[in-house]
């Protein structure tokens, strides 16, 4: 009898250290973490060098997208292809999302599909701030 609790309490004990080790984990990996960047003041200079994003509703890469700006992406231009079809024609708009960025010679850089902040950085010019 002795012996079946020992052999039981070693199975609890092995289960709480399993519990415990996914849940620290789960808290260190999966939890929503902090911007390490100044998003608003990253959008703003987006929208000051006229960066614009060309999207539909729909396009979860879209979602995806405006996601990763938060609240800051109403300051970033922004195209509803899905209302303004005739000039996402006009800009050969093939995929969404897609940037348009200025290249300073009066072209512009397209981007398609999701962009990193170091991408749209590097194509844009815009300064990425260390968030305060």
């Amino acid at each position: 009898m002795n012996r079946v609790i020992k052999y039981f309490a070693s199975i609890v004990g092995v289960l709480l250290v399993g519990i415990l080790l996914v849940w620290g984990l789960w808290s260190v990996t999966w939890q929503e973490k902090k911007p390490t960047i100044n998003i608003p003041a990253f959008a703003q200079c987006l929208a000051d060098k006229k960066v614009t994003m060309y999207g539909a509703y729909w396009c979860q890469h879209c979602q995806n997208q405006k996601a990763l700006f938060g609240d800051a992406f109403k300051l970033v231009p922004y195209v509803e292809c899905t209302e303004n079809t005739k000039l996402c024609t006009e800009k050969s708009i093939e995929g969404f999302p897609t940037w348009l960025v200025p290249d300073g010679r009066g072209g512009m850089t397209k981007l398609e599909g999701e962009q990193t902040f170091d991408e749209l950085a590097r194509a844009s010019g815009c300064t990425l701030i260390p968030a305060k």
